[in-house]
């Protein structure tokens, strides 16, 4: 009977060993809640949106939100991270970090496109302006001399017209002849005063051509510089890094997730 005492007494502490081992491992298993609340923090970080631009003067905040996840995850005393999570965890926070680099360049080139955008529309503004003043200028150089020339065919014109309504005759002051005289004289006259105002027209139209020609020599390039300034500005309004934060943050769940299950088993 005492051996039979004596054997239940070793195996009940035996038994009592086993299970406080048990507990002991059970410990270092992670636990719900630390998955959870880093699970839930990711996907927060993910879907996180930079309401106002320049959008890269976060970019340094939020790589130190998501270290500090990582960090305090896998500092719990009740994880314990292995050697492949530690390779996917870097190589997912080294690509985050380049992607957002570039981002960052190229939103320094839309600041840079921004600005050139200015300053093309002050140059534009003033190929406008001198363009304008020098299309008036024409316009009153040609105004004038239209009137005066169209004038003087006009007077001419009354000329010839009261030049035929003479009355010729023996008894008159003019005679057939001088009249005929007269009326060639009158219209040679009138017919080089008409030719002066058809060139003086054609003049000033190739003026004004050239004027334009010239005006849309110089607008045409920067206008099709503006327009590419303006879409890359327009580009930069948008937050084009946040995609690239949510495809981190989703690699970075999917490999805590896969580390509890290589845990679990």
């Amino acid at each position: 009977m005492p051996r039979r005492e004596k054997a239940k007494a070793k195996a009940r502490r035996q038994k009592r060993r086993s299970s406080g081992s048990y507990v002991s491992e059970e410990n270092y298993v992670p636990t719900s809640d630390v998955a959870d609340r880093t699970l839930n923090r990711l996907r927060n970080l993910g879907s996180q949106i930079f309401a106002l631009s320049p959008f890269s003067e976060h970019f340094g905040r939020w790589l130190v939100d998501l270290r500090v996840v990582l960090s305090e995850f896998e500092s719990s005393p009740t994880v314990g991270v292995d050697d492949q999570f530690v390779k996917e965890r870097s190589q997912i926070l080294s690509n985050v970090e380049l992607d957002l680099e570039e981002r960052r360049r190229k939103e320094a080139s839309g600041e840079e496109a921004f600005k050139s955008l200015s300053d093309n529309r002050i140059l534009l503004d003033q190929i406008e302006e001198e363009y304008a003043g020098s299309k008036k200028e024409i316009e009153g150089r040609r105004d004038a001399e239209i009137k005066r020339l169209s004038s003087n065919v006009d007077g001419l014109k009354e000329e010839l017209d009261r030049i035929s309504r003479m009355k010729t005759g023996i008894f008159r002051a003019v005679s057939k002849k001088a009249k005929a005289q007269k009326e060639a004289e009158a219209t040679q006259r009138l017919n080089s005063a008409q030719g002066e105002l058809a060139l003086a027209v054609h003049t000033f139209t190739a003026e004004q051509q050239r004027l334009r020609d010239e005006y849309e020599r110089r607008k045409q390039p920067i206008t099709e510089q503006m327009r590419d300034q303006q879409k890359e500005s327009e580009d930069q309004e948008i937050d084009g890094s946040l995609e690239v934060r949510r495809v981190a943050c989703e690699a970075l769940i999917n490999a805590v997730n896969e580390l509890l299950a290589r845990a679990k088993a």
